[in-house]
């Protein structure tokens, strides 16, 4: 009797949950790693979010083939916009796909934290969010004449906020989402109205002022500001560093409440 609540005591012990605040390097890293190998295997999701926004600019590049100056008014915008979407798609459905499956449960009976979950998520598509910024910028400038005044690597730097706050705000909604297609259905809610009122179609400040004001809050409105300071500016200005924070600081936002909302199991 006695060796047998020992022996269940100890199996409880071992595979108590990581406490919710506690983020660990080691649990982290390896949950990068894993995503990071069954990615390997989804050639399909690997060409999402490598190449089609690689394409879309090529597709741009073209349609505007007889007005390269409105290409690069809009291009580095875009830029900065289809890595958010792509990874937006790409993070809320594979995370979707974990719970509804059971896997993400069996991790979170671990010693596994959701903080630790949603950090190496994190760190799996931001390392994908690098591999995929640096190509789209750099066929973007040097193979698509995308004409910039200021450094090419502070395009590569916004984009690169814009893809990571895509996968911060994936993480997030996937906790909203009974079914993949329920995850799809976000897209409209999330990005299209982001989309609308960031100043890509029409500056701001010439919108009606409700819509200006709902616009100041929206993190893409200053991925598309910071875009802009570098096709206007040489040198990094004190708004596009203000910009960049504010970025930053909403993908750092969104992956926090993402690990608060984060949900074992789809009901």
């Amino acid at each position: 009797m006695s060796t047998t609540t020992t022996t269940t005591t100890a199996a409880t012990t071992t595979t108590a949950p990581a406490p919710a605040g506690a983020l660990s390097a080691s649990r982290t890293t390896a949950t990068a790693a894993r995503v990071l190998r069954q990615l390997r295997h989804d050639p399909r999701t690997i060409a999402l979010l490598i190449l089609i926004p690689c394409v879309m600019l090529v597709l741009l590049r073209y349609v505007f083939d007889g007005s390269p100056r409105t290409f690069d008014s809009i291009g580095a915008s875009l830029l900065g916009i289809f890595p958010l979407i792509t990874m937006f798609l790409v993070t809320s459905i594979a995370t979707l796909r974990e719970r509804t499956s059971g896997t993400l449960e069996r991790l979170l009976a671990m010693p596994l934290g959701k903080g630790d979950l949603i950090a190496g998520y994190a760190l799996a598509f931001g390392f994908l969010a690098i591999i995929q910024s640096a190509l789209a910028t750099g066929l973007a400038v040097w193979f698509l004449g995308l004409d910039v005044t200021g450094s090419p690597w502070l395009l590569l730097l916004v984009a690169l906020l814009d893809a990571l706050l895509g996968t911060a705000l994936g993480l997030f909604v996937s906790a909203f989402a009974a079914s993949e297609f329920q995850a799809v259905q976000f897209m409209p809610a999330v990005i299209f109205p982001q989309l609308l009122l960031c100043g890509l179609f029409t500056p701001r400040s010439d919108m009606h002022p409700v819509l200006e004001a709902i616009s100041d809050v929206l993190p893409m409105s200053y991925a598309v500001d910071g875009m802009n300071e570098v096709l206007k500016h040489t040198d990094m200005t004190a708004t596009f560093v203000r910009d960049a924070l504010i970025v930053a600081g909403c993908a750092l936002l969104v992956l926090c409440l993402g690990a608060a909302t984060l949900r074992r199991r789809t009901a």
